[in-house]
């Protein structure tokens, strides 16, 4: 019954905001405060699920629960976690309570901030379920709930470009849940069960080969699209870019894993000769992605698009791992879905106080010396930067590490020239993904003061203070005009309270899963080989 309590407590929440704001949570910041606590309790239950778990049988499924949905049509309310999805579960919990901590002295502008918390707290739900759900139209429902709050958080409290983006999201994410409600059927009908641990444990078995290849096909298609992967990433870039911080970072940090999990979780073990048939084709449209990705960071100019490609890149090493076909292979894959969680939502975070600061993320306006005139900002950016870039010590190593070893050493059925030459290609894309950020920390952090960084930052006001007058205002009558920005003497802008207890976390365990890997390993090696029928 934890996974129930998990996604009732903030469905609940999201229920009670709806209630008229005269009687329940007058006014916004109760409303975030509301937010923070009810995220905060979601995170306990999922801190208990993680005491309750036994480890030493991570491939066995656990705190399940089972019971008829709809008996007519045999389908389940069937949840339960097993080392695949237990950390996902963890990352969802933590970020976006963080998100919500963010929020409590960083709304995104436009208001409405009873409908924003509303649409997190179900956003939550969606992402919770999906990661625990073992009934396949169960998982498809869960999978589907994610999409409209996510659309609606983009065209709302997003930027200048939000409707094209929002539109590009959920018409990309419909079109990919077509295709994967259609492959998942068509191996549930054949098989006679829609239950997701009887059909892995089967590993294919009554299916025909032309089915699961088929299957394969249009459900592969499905969380391509979720992943993102070349060439069907092209929503991710706008949608990041629009979005505001807490959107960008639950995008980035958890909704890309919906793919990767899937690919996983259902793909995989449901039609193994249908992975088997593609994966060739599934690599080499990762490593595409990968230095498509690592080119397109090298020409941005805004920082959050650069982020927003960085993790195309970073999502073809995850893609190249399940290509593989090996356990080396696809714990590198898990691997690199917590590890890019963690650092791109820690980057995402750090580019919206950027944009909070100055007005932009323009990288050419915003111009260097950032470690001059924001000492503090700068260096969490520059060790996430290192983080992301890959290097060891930190949790964006073992991932990619991990995948080129597997693609050196593939499935015995695969060809092993061929994967070999994707990861001679895959390193090439780890060159270009350190020159990417290399050029980053050097274009604004490092250098002389040129752009609007060498301006005073603008601290974010306390609530219910005047908002700043626009440049070259006149004051109102009565008060003592502040020195004009440009000559004003740098300062640095304080990094709130709750920026650092959004922050603090990420940066903790991005150096904890660097430097013992293990601790993760530990939880996934085992049913990553019962995936494969191992022991």
């Amino acid at each position: 019954m934890i996974f129930v309590l998990m996604m009732a407590i903030p469905l609940c929440g999201a229920l009670a905001l709806m209630a008229p704001p005269a009687r329940f949570l007058p006014g916004d910041a109760a409303v975030r405060r509301f937010g923070a606590a009810i995220s905060g309790a979601t995170l306990l239950v999922a801190v208990s699920a993680l005491t309750a778990f036994d480890y030493g049988a991570t491939s066995t499924v656990q705190l399940e629960i089972d019971r008829a949905w709809a008996p007519a049509i045999d389908l389940r309310f069937h949840l339960g976690v097993d080392g695949i999805s237990l950390p996902l579960v963890a990352l969802t919990a933590l970020l976006t309570f963080l998100c919500f901590l963010y929020t409590l002295k960083h709304p995104p502008a436009g208001g409405r901030i009873r409908l924003l918390t509303a649409l997190l707290l179900v956003l939550e739900v969606g992402l919770l379920g999906t990661f625990t759900a073992l009934d396949l139209i169960l998982f498809f429902v869960f999978f589907e709930v994610v999409l409209i709050p996510m659309y609606v958080v983009i065209i709302l409290w997003g930027g200048p470009g939000r409707r094209a983006a929002a539109y590009k999201f959920i018409l990309y994410t419909l079109l990919g849940s077509g295709l994967l409600l259609a492959g998942m059927l068509l191996v549930g009908v054949t098989a006679g069960t829609l239950d997701m641990t009887e059909l892995a444990a089967r590993h294919g078995s009554g299916v025909t080969r032309g089915v699961q290849i088929t299957a394969f096909a249009l459900m592969g298609l499905g969380f391509a699209v979720k992943a993102p992967m070349w060439p069907l990433h092209t929503w991710l870039p706008d949608a990041h870019t629009e979005a505001p911080t807490v959107g960008s970072v639950l995008l980035a940090g958890v909704l890309l894993k919906m793919g990767t999990y899937g690919l996983i979780r259902v793909a995989l073990p449901l039609a193994p000769e249908g992975a088997e048939f593609w994966a060739p084709w599934l690599g080499l449209l990762a490593v595409i992605g990968i230095i498509y990705g690592s080119l397109a960071c090298l020409a941005q100019r805004d920082l959050k698009r650069m982020i927003a490609y960085s993790s195309v890149g970073h999502m073809g090493f995850v893609l190249l791992g399940i290509a593989t076909l090996t356990p080396v292979g696809v714990n590198a894959a898990l691997f690199g879905n917590i590890a890019h969680g963690l650092i791109t939502g820690l980057l995402f975070f750090l580019a919206g106080a950027v944009k909070d600061r100055w007005g932009t993320t323009d990288l050419t306006a915003l111009g260097g010396g950032l470690l001059g005139t924001a000492p503090r900002l700068a260096s969490l950016l520059t060790f996430a930067s290192i983080a992301s870039l890959g290097l060891p010590g930190l949790a964006g190593f073992w991932g990619e590490m991990l995948a080129l070893l597997g693609a050196y050493r593939p499935h015995a059925d695969l060809p092993r020239e061929t994967f070999v030459t994707f990861m001679v290609v895959a390193a090439i894309g780890a060159v270009l993904t350190a020159a990417y950020f290399l050029r980053l920390l050097a274009t604004l952090t490092h250098g002389r003061a040129d752009g609007v960084t060498a301006r005073r930052p603008v601290t974010p006001a306390p609530e219910g203070s005047a908002p700043p007058l626009p440049e070259g205002s006149a004051a109102p009558a009565g008060t003592e005009p502040e020195a004009s920005p440009a000559h004003a003497p740098a300062r640095e802008a304080a990094i709130t309270l709750p920026e650092y207890a959004a922050w603090t976390p990420l940066i903790a365990l991005t150096l904890l899963v660097g430097l013992w890997p293990k601790t993760l390993l530990d939880v996934t090696t085992a049913p990553v080989r019962a995936l494969f029928g191992g022991g």
